[in-house]
């Protein structure tokens, strides 16, 4: 849910940010954005699955060696938060929690 405030707050319209928070999916996103969206669920659950085709579907939206560099470390980065975050038992905010 915390992500769907951002997305609000940075002017996005409600129904973008619901989907969001709970299947991107079903949003209105652009081919482009739901690759991203497409690659970082791969990264996230089927790392050591990621191959030349996902880079390959990447590069077919635009973009190039920087952005999907960029892309590898936000998604690797919020894992690895994620994960010690989870291991050191932190709480979420009552904020962050989905209903």
């Amino acid at each position: 849910m915390a992500h769907a405030d951002d997305l609000r707050a940075e002017g996005a319209a409600d129904e973008l940010a619901r989907h969001a928070a709970h299947d991107y999916r079903q949003a209105d996103l652009s081919p482009r954005e739901r690759a991203l969206c497409d690659f970082a669920v791969k990264l996230t659950h089927l790392a050591a699955e990621v191959d030349q085709s996902d880079i390959d579907a990447l590069r077919a939206q635009g973009l190039d060696d920087a952005a999907i560099s960029d892309a590898i470390q936000v998604v690797g980065y919020f894992n690895y938060v994620t994960r010690v975050a989870d291991g050191i038992g932190v709480d979420d905010e009552p904020e962050w929690r989905s209903s």
